[in-house]
């Protein structure tokens, strides 16, 4: 199993707009549940801390290989939602990692 964690800050001049566009973010990766196949789990979660140094939103997802997490990256639904998320995000930080356990 793969795990795929990214974590982005999204633009806004206040809270409230982060939150807005982090929203955005949530419910346009929410949409590709059941579309991508191999993909076994996805969470989105938007900061809740408030910490100057955290980020807005966070992707949490689990595929069942790396040839599926390759094929997520270039599938028709996952960049149709990161051209409509193009400049909306700032910074972005990714982690893969290869998970043995249960």
């Amino acid at each position: 199993m793969i795990k795929h964690i990214v974590m982005w800050d999204v633009q806004g001049a206040t809270a409230e707009d982060r939150a807005r566009n982090g929203q955005r973010v949530k419910q346009a990766f929410e949409g590709l549940r059941r579309q991508i196949p191999g993909l076994l789990r996805l969470e989105i979660g938007l900061d809740v801390s408030g910490a100057e140094y955290a980020c807005d939103a966070v992707l949490y997802s689990e595929f069942e290989s790396r040839e599926a997490l390759d094929a997520y990256a270039h599938h028709p639904a996952h960049t149709q939602v990161r051209h409509e998320l193009e400049g909306l995000r700032t910074a972005r930080h990714q982690v893969d990692f290869e998970s043995h356990s249960t």
